[in-house]
């Protein structure tokens, strides 16, 4: 079968949360012999980035961004072995609902976009302490801090992380992400982050750029 045809097969089974279906494409390129990376990224990725896109359209909803997600990871798990030089991710990215913000939905959301687009995650879950959030970094030696805020209260320990980091003097070992509804572009750039991302596609979007 083409190549271009086993990618479009790749994406479809993501899109329409197909995960038998990814299988079976992700098999189909092995055996075609096919390059590993590129049926990763254009293949399954792509698919992603459609299901991203019709999330923030509401078009999907969580449900069936979990299923999609399924799909992707259990064709990569196939196609990994076969990768060149070893599959390697994309960065190391801590993702957190900053102290004080119990919501994670948002959060959640972008964990699994960033995790079917090649980052590995770490997740520390909701209400997070700055402390907490910095002591990991620094541990687990992560390449990216992001942390939502949904509140207009708790959107300012995104401002303490980038400070704590800069008070133990390892600011320059971490990019930062920050996103949430209360926050904006102009209030990445004063509390001095890298990045800002309105939504999970976003996200996964800016972490690329920042990622190199």
């Amino acid at each position: 079968m083409p190549e271009k045809e086993i990618l479009e097969k790749l994406k479809k089974a993501v899109v329409e949360q197909d995960v038998d279906g990814d299988k079976a494409a992700a098999k189909e390129a092995a055996y075609a012999n096919l390059d590993i990376m590129k049926c990763i990224d254009e293949g399954l990725g792509a698919g992603m980035n459609v299901i991203s896109d019709l999330f923030d359209k509401a078009e999907v909803f969580v449900p069936q961004i979990i299923i999609s997600a399924e799909a992707f990871t259990e064709a990569v798990e196939i196609l990994k072995p076969l990768v060149k030089g070893g599959y390697k991710s994309k960065g190391k990215i801590i993702v957190h609902t900053v102290e004080g913000d119990i919501h994670d939905i948002g959060k959640n959301i972008v964990k699994i976009l960033l995790g079917a687009s090649g980052f590995e995650t770490v997740d520390l879950g909701r209400d997070v302490p700055v402390e907490h959030v910095v002591d990991v970094a620094e541990e687990q030696k992560v390449d990216m801090i992001t942390g939502s805020a949904l509140m207009s209260t708790t959107m300012f320990s995104q401002r303490d992380i980038v400070n704590a980091l800069k008070e133990r003097g390892i600011r320059d070992k971490f990019k930062c992400m920050f996103g949430g509804a209360p926050t904006t572009p102009e209030w990445i750039k004063t509390i001095g982050a890298d990045g800002w991302a309105e939504n999970g596609a976003e996200a996964v979007t800016v972490a690329r750029k920042l990622m190199g």
